[in-house]
């Protein structure tokens, strides 16, 4: 049971799980989405808000012995993302235990739990890299809530449970809330375009420091291997690429793949949100004049969220000695991970 299938986790997790072999694939999201082509899978439309609704729905789950739940619904404040997530996470995983003997329960999470809620988010003074035995950050934290209905949840229920907490995810999900890899496709055609200049948008902490990413591939990856392992059952663990990289580096090879040349940097930020707040017509010139998707450039460029990750303050590095010492090896370069999402977003028509 995939839970969010249509998200960059989700269709991530469905297409490794489908190409590895040996997994019936249920996957459920809340809106009915055509474009999901994945071999072996079948597809269930559910509204995890409604607890008896979804309980109906997921009467068909019978079969389900693993479920990973990598959703989530953004709400004005932290104390309603508590209500809402944590209720549809208990819909989730309560409605599927209702119906089927579940071995294993999935919750992918985030940095969030180390750099603080939206509300609070990076507010706090920051010890990295992060680990995962670090203590819990004060205040409301709608992770915070997810894992203790998970851990209430597996006593109750008797299944195994493990957490993942990627970092910047990179990969191909057009569409969803939080891309950032998708995002800047969008601003670099449109700055190649229209002659804007392609500068980094964010602080110049992020601009110089070190940071990593987490590459979907590899969080799928992952996923998996925390849900069959032993060695992984009860256990959270930080999911990332393997490597560490200076976005003022990487700035430069995104420019050279666009066709673009890098403006220099201006020493503070320059959100995106400001920066495109009248680009869609200018979108809209581009999609039509290159035959692309008849996508709105809000649907596959929130801006919020990039503006969010590039305008930190303060390091952000994860260490993933606990997967290591435990077995997994998956590694990427984040470099290779940016190239082959806009392979896959030119290759699929989303940008030139």
């Amino acid at each position: 049971m995939i839970f969010g299938v249509s998200g960059i986790v989700g269709r991530n997790l469905a297409e490794h799980l489908s190409a590895a072999g040996g997994w019936k694939i249920l996957g459920v999201s809340r809106h009915d989405h055509k474009d999901l082509k994945i071999k072996g899978a079948k597809f269930l439309t559910c509204d995890l808000q409604n607890a008896e609704a979804s309980r109906k729905v997921l009467k068909k789950a019978k079969d389900a012995t693993h479920l990973f739940f990598c959703t989530w619904a953004r709400q004005p404040s932290e104390t309603e993302n508590c209500r809402v997530n944590g209720a549809m996470f208990r819909n989730a995983v309560e409605g599927t235990a209702a119906a089927a003997s579940l071995r294993h329960v999935t919750l992918v999470t985030g940095l969030k739990h180390y750099l603080g809620s939206f509300d609070s988010y990076a507010s706090h003074t920051l010890d990295t890299p992060f680990t995962e035995e670090m203590a819990r950050l004060p205040g409301e934290n709608f992770y915070y809530t997810q894992e203790d209905i998970l851990f209430e949840l597996a006593e109750k229920n008797g299944f195994t449970w493990s957490v993942a907490r990627p970092h910047t995810i990179i990969g191909f999900a057009p569409g969803n809330a939080m891309n950032l890899g998708t995002s800047i496709a969008a601003y670099a055609t449109i700055c190649r375009e229209t002659g804007r200049p392609f500068v980094f948008p964010g602080s110049p902490q992020a601009y110089n420091g070190l940071v990593d990413m987490t590459d979907a591939r590899i969080l799928a990856e992952h996923l998996a291997w925390e849900a069959t392992s032993k060695k992984a059952a009860d256990k959270a663990f930080n999911v990332v690429n393997g490597d560490v990289f200076r976005w003022r580096r990487l700035w430069v090879s995104i420019a050279d793949y666009f066709g673009v040349e890098p403006a220099p940097y201006p020493g503070k930020p320059s959100p995106l949100a400001a920066q495109m707040a009248e680009a869609a017509p200018d979108w809209a010139r581009i999609v039509k004049k290159h035959g692309l998707q008849p996508n709105k450039l809000e649907q596959i460029a929130p801006w919020w969220h990039a503006d969010a990750d590039l305008g930190r303050t303060q390091e952000c590095l994860t260490d993933m000695s606990r997967s290591r010492e435990l077995g997994f090896d998956g590694y990427i370069r984040t470099w290779h991970s940016v190239r082959d999402l806009f392979d896959r977003l030119r290759a699929e028509r989303i940008v030139p």
